[in-house]
């Protein structure tokens, strides 16, 4: 019988064997009638053990794929091949997974928001993980409020405030599996027929998505180097909230001024509409101090969004927003509905991870870190791009904004930068409508690449661009 297993693959033998003959069966190899080999023949074909193979007849029995005759054997039961089951590519999905691991490994990707996972302290989240795991009653095993662990709430509470000089009541802090989540409630939350939600442009293409996913329907208003054009604002009914990123605009990396910060607050006052404000990357500025937010001009009208995926790891999917208090009861409700709550044994490690001084201390050591790699991109570009070119946003976050003289980053162009092992994000992929505006600019994320990567990278983007502007020319 023709079968291959293979021994380094995560599944388990039974699941493989199970799986080829259940291929077989669907594409005829295997028809109705036709007699299976002994357990004992088979085993011995395969190298397992015989009664490996017995399970899996025994389970294939029993779900209809065979059956077994006293003094007959076994044999594949009738009527399968029109059922046109459909086949389970495992090993080749596997393959593919692993080879498409491979490939990336191979690839340098500026791609934005990645922390260097390396620097996360794995050993010491681990032991105070175990250690408050160990140390919980019986009772914080069930289930948690929906707004979150009391103790995570507090420690975040004076967390803000001694990093970001944020004044909040944990009773205000709803704890959320990550920030997208807490979009994603808010959005829900918000969402009012024939209102819709102003958006900067360019922006987060999946956060935009987050919003529309709720039923939102969005408007784009331009943001430049001092943030969201609040001057672009006409007096409106039909608004429900706007989303900004004031602290480092995202992606072109603009601080909202305070003249457009205290526009913004009396627009939402006068037209009865809330401030989303994203503050995704604030704790790594890296020229002055971080910039204040905009939650605390006026804690009624803006609604806080923070997350740790960024300052430690994407896994730890923990987040928090801070509402006004006429939103919260409503917003407790979406949580519940959602998923109850935020995981709350991470919430607990995370507090004590907190309170030890452990989160102060890592964000201190990667804002050094990240300011090496900001430094060496910047001098890597002055030696790469002699031509000339411009830097926005680089003043914090964990990523920049290029805009290159006399250099047109077109599809081709960039298929051709990604055929030589780079990837690129125009901005242009950021507008809500392409308008070619941003055709020259491209956002290049630092923070997880080694600096011979980011050498490496901007050699390569450099010859590509040289290359493809001669030929253009010819």
């Amino acid at each position: 019988m023709w079968i291959t297993i293979e021994r380094e693959s995560e599944l388990p033998l039974i699941r493989q064997i199970y799986d080829k003959i259940r291929e077989m069966i669907s594409d005829g190899s295997l028809v109705s009638g036709q007699k299976l080999p002994s357990t004992r023949t088979l085993s011995k074909e395969l190298g397992v053990s015989r009664n490996t193979v017995l399970d899996v007849y025994n389970q294939m029995i029993a779900e209809g794929y065979l059956e077994a005759y006293q003094g007959s054997g076994t044999i594949v039961a009738e009527g399968l091949q029109e059922l046109k089951l459909p086949v389970r590519n495992v090993y080749e999905k596997q393959k593919n997974a692993r080879r498409k691991d491979d490939d990336n490994d191979n690839i340098i990707d500026f791609r934005s928001g990645i922390p260097a996972l390396e620097f996360f302290p794995q050993k010491e989240w681990a032991r105070i993980y175990q250690e408050v795991c160990s140390n919980l009653p019986v009772t914080a095993y069930g289930y948690c409020d929906a707004s979150g662990v009391w103790k995570l709430r507090e420690e975040i509470a004076r967390y803000l405030l001694r990093s970001r000089g944020i004044s909040c009541s944990p009773e205000r802090m709803i704890i959320t599996s990550g920030s997208t989540q807490g979009l994603s409630l808010i959005a829900n939350l918000l969402n009012e027929h024939n209102k819709k939600v102003i958006v900067e442009n360019p922006s987060h293409p999946g956060l935009r998505k987050v919003i529309t996913s709720a039923g939102c329907m969005i408007e784009a208003i331009s943001a430049d180097n001092r943030g969201l054009n609040t001057d672009a604002l006409k007096p409106a009914n039909d608004i429900s909230f706007f989303y900004t990123t004031p602290s480092h605009q995202y992606p072109l990396g603009g601080i909202l001024s305070i003249q457009r910060r205290l526009s913004l607050i009396q627009y939402a006052e006068e037209n009865n509409c809330y401030i989303v404000e994203d503050d995704y990357d604030s704790e790594f500025r890296y020229e002055g101090q971080p910039v204040s937010s905009l939650y605390e001009l006026n804690p009624d009208r803006v609604i806080y969004i923070g997350s740790f995926s960024k300052i430690l790891a994407p896994a730890i999917r923990l987040g928090f927003i801070i509402l006004p208090d006429k939103l919260l009861t409503g917003c407790k409700t979406l949580k519940v509905y959602s998923d109850v709550h935020t995981d709350a044994l991470t919430q607990n490690a995370m507090a004590e991870f907190i309170h030890r001084g452990r989160l102060d201390k890592h964000i201190w050591k990667m804002k050094k870190h990240y300011s090496q790699n900001r430094n060496h991109m910047l001098r890597e570009l002055t030696e790469q791009f002699p031509d000339g070119f411009e830097i926005l946003g680089q003043a914090s976050g964990l990523h920049m904004v290029i805009r290159f003289h006399n250099v047109t980053f077109s599809k081709q162009l960039v298929k051709e930068i990604t055929r030589q092992g780079v990837h690129v994000y125009p901005i242009e992929n950021y507008l809500l409508e392409r308008n070619g505006e941003h055709r020259q600019e491209i956002l290049m994320g630092y923070s997880h690449l080694t600096l011979s990567k980011i050498t490496e990278g901007l050699r390569i983007l450099s010859n590509v661009i040289r290359s493809y502007s001669t030929t253009e020319e010819r």
